[in-house]
């Protein structure tokens, strides 16, 4: 797979002034980012998290060149964000989720037939795209609103429309599913998830982590301008949380389900209808703790619940803290 972005220790700062006298101020330095590396490749669907102040939205404006790193470079579809913007701007959407591209007072086809100019797009292609958004993200009843008149909701697929017209290599949504409604959240989840798995490489920075568990199989976490973390959500899951949990349904209740192989933790429901078997990921495997269960009891059902992803960054940000205080030792 080729690389669609670098970040090599890119970093941001910025002064503030503070007054330190009478007539006196004093300029201190703010790390945003500091030294932030990785790589994304073509096809892949990003997740990038982190607290308010973390350096996410820093990071977005360095890649898409609104701002200029500090130091350390970054490339984006081969390009330097910053030097080459607006050859960029034709091969990357951005979607921020709190700021508009659409022309507030103008129907949104009208905002659309804009963009076309401005991104000087064929009529037909224009056209071919525009009418696969339209259709999957249920556009049609409000083409010829006012932008200002639109549901949140209705806008938010508008923007990401807008930022699909010139069929770019990079989408980077800066949460985009911020304020939405559940129907309208998983429509656009599901329309991002199709457009991923045709090719279109996806960057999500959210604080709605539902949207990383639905769209991205690769997280970042990030804290204090540094990645905590990189790779695949599931391994990440399994090296931070070391324990799962068996839930089994059981054909008439029983007492608790002690002694069994590698369980550590037996909880019950239902007066014993239920029972929910934290077991250690070292010690033994869903399939063996099953057949174990099976032995024993009738069963009418079993799940394995995975621990959720705000526990798995959770567990990433107090791991970091206890390795940073150790250091500091």
């Amino acid at each position: 797979m080729s690389a669609l972005i670098v970040a090599d220790r890119l970093r941001r700062s910025f002064h503030l002034s503070h007054r330190a006298g009478l007539l006196r101020r004093r300029r201190t330095e703010v790390v945003a980012v500091d030294s932030v590396d990785f790589t994304v490749n073509r096809g892949e669907a990003v997740g990038y998290v982190g607290p308010n102040g973390a350096g996410k939205s820093t990071t977005i404006k360095m890649l898409t060149g609104i701002l200029t790193p500090s130091s350390g470079s970054a490339t984006v579809c081969g390009l330097d964000p910053a030097r080459q913007r607006r050859a960029l701007a034709s091969r990357i959407g951005v979607v921020f989720g709190q700021r508009s591209q659409l022309w507030w007072d103008l129907p949104l086809s009208e905002s659309f037939e804009l963009l076309r100019s401005i991104y000087r797009v064929p009529r037909e292609d224009h056209r071919k795209r525009l009418d696969e958004c339209v259709e999957l993200l249920e556009l049609t009843p409000f083409l010829a609103t006012p932008v200002r008149q639109l549901s949140l909701g209705q806008r938010m697929r508008g923007e990401v429309t807008a930022a699909l017209l010139h069929d770019p290599e990079l989408l980077v949504l800066d949460e985009p599913t911020i304020g939405l409604d559940l129907e309208s959240k998983e429509r656009l989840r599901s329309f991002l998830a199709d457009l991923n798995q045709r090719g279109t490489t996806l960057l999500l920075t959210t604080h709605d982590l539902d949207d990383i568990e639905r769209l991205c199989g690769r997280l970042m976490v990030i804290d204090h301008g540094r990645v905590l973390a990189d790779g695949p959500l599931a391994e990440l899951r399994a090296e931070v949380v070391t324990e799962r949990t068996l839930v089994v349904d059981l054909v008439e209740p029983h007492a608790p389900l002690d002694g069994l192989p590698g369980v550590r933790e037996v909880r019950t429901e239902l007066g014993g209808l239920r029972q929910h078997l934290v077991f250690g990921r070292a010690e033994t495997t869903a399939a063996a703790l099953i057949s174990a269960v099976v032995a024993r009891v009738a069963v009418h059902d079993v799940s394995v619940a995975e621990p959720e992803i705000d526990e798995v960054i959770r567990r990433l940000y107090k791991r970091t803290s206890a390795a940073d205080a150790v250091g500091d030792l």
